[in-house]
């Protein structure tokens, strides 16, 4: 690649080839872990398996915690391809690769080539982005939707749109809302618009609300995202009041889901999340205060700003909290930091990548520690496994770093964004991939395989106390609660039938049964054996046990 002018539409192409091999190539190599990839992977199969695409179920019991679009995507994913655990990761792969790719684009157009690539290799190699684009939950299916509400947006309203590009950029923007929503719930539409609202009391451009082309824009959205509410409430009238007002309403404002956290807890998430880049961020946080041109019209960088400040600051007051809920800032925060590289001198990325040399240094030394994390239920030899691939992450980093460092050096700030955003993906992947050594602890899979002959179409098989969340994949069936509901309280409430609410009630079912199975935490066998129950233990791992009837 020539690095002495623009790039060429070959090497362009070429880096966009090797990227989708990189990025597609491992999606089925780690075995699928508890919960949210067992979740989101056995939706879509149990559509599929029933023809009912219009309720969610999961574990044949309904579920509505969240919209269906991802659970079609997968599921015609399974139809097409079959069921695999690439086709389960594979919407939560595509959307992030196509967040990489509109972000280029936006980029080029709004702040010129070097800005457009550098802000697509910031987003790809960051450690968060890079992480939940090859795990299968939600998050990065709305992040992409959103990320694409503010990226068509800024096209549309960008001073050298002509009239009919920003017409069909701000009906793109409707669109991407319309999928967000589908994608997530109301956060695909609520969110974006208290950007707006921001946006025009800061800016006092109060005439952006007429460009918005909002009469046509809401037919559009309605005509997308209402059809599926409207016929799941049709056919579930309990759906309205759980999911807009439970999921969205309850879960924000209580600690009901119990995921509360301090309200600092994003910040260390985040700076961590944004890595490699941490010197840039600080930057382009500032870049994003100061006007754009003469401070006239549509103000780019400060959009992407409180974009960025406005999300983050949502989520951290909410008192339901997970890392990825911040993900959707990443797009934004990958444009300010593309910007700001593009006007970046090669000594001053020298001085802001030196720092990075010392954490992987400190990676590298201190990852045979990683044992001391071990646990009855994930053993000490498990993560002896995962040290080698944590000590090959962390070596490829470093060497990147030392390669980043040299172009840099040489004044070469092309290739050396490209190296440091190629070596940390790099690494980055290293470490999931290697993250499949505590698989046999973390996932049914092994279980899956070892139960496989005692199989038999139509047996009953309980789940004791728990529901491992990947078994009914692996195992291509449903199992039955007992004495447990978890998340899915809910819909056991409107089909009680479903499951056998209490461990006595178990206990005089099972020997009623001329076969069944049974899986349960390790530690409650003992007390059904000294019950005077007959089970054969056919497996186990560190953390639970399958048993059938003698």
């Amino acid at each position: 690649m020539n690095w002495s002018s623009a790039p060429s539409r070959r090497s362009l192409l070429l880096l966009l080839l090797i990227g989708a091999l990189l990025w597609f190539g491992n999606l089925n190599y780690r075995k699928l872990i508890n919960p949210d990839e067992g979740r989101y992977a056995e939706i879509p199969r149990e559509m599929v398996a029933t023809g009912e695409w219009i309720t969610p179920r999961l574990d044949g019991i309904k579920y509505f915690e969240k919209p269906a679009l991802q659970y079609w995507a997968t599921a015609t994913a399974y139809e097409a391809f079959g069921e695999h655990q690439w086709t389960a990761r594979l919407w939560s792969a595509l959307t992030g690769f196509l967040g990489i790719l509109l972000t280029y684009y936006a980029g080029v157009r709004l702040f010129g080539r070097d800005a457009g690539l550098f802000g697509a290799l910031v987003l790809g190699s960051s450690v968060l982005y890079a992480a939940i684009a090859h795990i299968n939950t939600l998050d990065m299916g709305v992040t992409f939707f959103m990320g694409a509400t503010l990226e068509c947006f800024l096209l549309a309203q960008r001073s050298g749109a002509s009239p009919p590009e920003a017409r069909f950029w701000m009906l793109s923007t409707w669109v991407a809302m319309a999928l967000a929503m589908l994608s997530k719930g109301l956060i695909g539409i609520v969110l974006p618009g208290g950007v707006l609202v921001i946006y025009t009391l800061v800016s006092r451009d109060w005439a952006l609300w007429r460009r918005v082309q909002i009469g046509l824009g809401s037919l559009l959205f309605f005509l997308i995202a209402a059809p599926w509410f409207i016929a799941v409430t049709w056919k579930n009238p309990e759906f309205f009041h759980f999911f807009f007002i439970h999921e969205h309403f309850e879960r924000f404002l209580t600690k009901e889901a119990h995921r509360y956290h301090p309200w600092y807890t994003f910040i260390p998430i985040l700076l961590l999340g944004i890595l490699p880049w941490l010197a840039p961020f600080f930057a382009a946080l500032r870049s994003g205060l100061a006007a754009d041109g003469n401070g006239k019209g549509l103000q780019a960088r400060r959009l992407l700003l409180i974009w960025s400040v406005f999300i983050f600051v949502f989520f951290s007051i909410s008192d339901s909290k997970l890392p990825s809920y911040i993900l959707p800032i990443f797009p934004a925060l990958a444009l300010l930091i593309g910007d700001v590289l593009a006007r970046t001198r090669p000594r001053t990325f020298f001085w802001q990548s030196l720092p990075l040399g010392a954490l992987s240094v400190a990676g590298l030394i201190y990852s045979p520690f990683v044992t001391h994390l071990a646990s009855d239920d994930v053993p000490k030899v498990l993560y002896a496994h995962y040290v080698p691939w944590l000590i090959a992450a962390f070596s490829v980093w470093t060497l990147s770093i030392v390669a980043t460092l040299v172009f840099a050096r040489r004044d070469a700030l092309r290739p050396a964004v490209l190296t440091l955003a190629l070596g940390s993906f790099v690494a980055g992947q290293l470490g999931m991939m290697g993250h499949n050594s505590l698989a046999p602890a973390n996932s049914t899979y092994y279980l899956a395989r070892a139960i496989k002959p005692y199989l038999r179409p139509g047996v009953p098989f309980y789940s004791v106390g728990m529901y491992e969340q990947t078994l009914p994949y692996y195992i291509n069936r449903t199992v039955t609660l007992v004495a447990h509901r978890g998340e899915l309280g809910f819909g056991l409430d409107q089909q009680p039938s479903l499951w056998i609410p209490t461990i006595a009630g178990f206990e005089r079912i099972w020997p009623k049964q001329p076969y069944a199975l049974a899986i349960m935490p390790r530690g409650q066998l003992a007390p059904f054996l000294h019950d005077g129950l007959k089970m054969t233990v056919i497996a186990r791992n560190s953390r639970w046990i399958i048993v059938k009837t003698p």
